[in-house]
């Protein structure tokens, strides 16, 4: 069965390889959730919190898996961590997508970055990152494996209990943000 995908990533870094993903025609039927061209995002960010939180709320609707496209700095985004934590509130199946091979615009590839998933718990202490699996686009051939790692995602999240909660949040936005691995003080890129 087709399943609406949001895609979470650091827009300003990763955006060229999104965009690969999401033009990879993996999912079939799918709407481009969480995928904007860089002057809508622009004129979103203007327009402060708030704005952003009622996209991401609205880009949601409609999904039932969240994919997380990991690049370099993507846990260190407040807004990645936001939309990571409003998918298992709504129930979403969440997967995460190393994209750090893959090559941007300059045909040049990064360097891995910490999976955001290993900052949200759940308030037993069970980290995402050990409910739901991570899969590099690369060495795991994402376009031929993207579809199955969705329902995967899908299949994972209907075991768990719909009202259990994650642990509270510290960061700007409403989400803990526990970095273990820091690569750096935020940028923006």
């Amino acid at each position: 069965m087709a399943r609406k995908v949001f895609y979470s990533f650091h827009f300003k870094r990763d955006v060229w390889r999104a965009g690969q993903v999401r033009n990879s025609n993996v999912i079939t039927d799918e709407d481009e959730y969480g995928v904007i061209d860089g002057v809508e995002w622009e004129k979103i960010e203007k327009e402060g919190d708030a704005a952003i939180e009622r996209w991401i709320n609205n880009q949601l609707k409609n999904t039932s898996v969240t994919v997380v496209l990991i690049g370099a700095k993507t846990a260190e985004r407040d807004w990645v961590d936001y939309e990571i934590r409003k998918s298992w509130e709504r129930g979403n199946g969440i997967v995460g997508v190393r994209i750090h091979g893959m090559k941007d615009q300059e045909s040049k590839t990064d360097f891995p970055g910490t999976n955001p998933l290993d900052n949200i718990s759940l308030t037993d202490g069970t980290r995402l990152s050990s409910i739901f699996k991570t899969y590099d686009w690369i060495s795991n051939d994402g376009r031929s494996n993207l579809g199955k790692w969705v329902e995967e995602a899908f299949q994972i999240r209907t075991k768990y209990d719909p009202e259990k909660e994650l642990k509270n949040s510290t960061s700007d936005h409403g989400s803990p943000r526990v970095i273990r691995n820091p690569l750096g003080p935020w940028v923006n890129l």
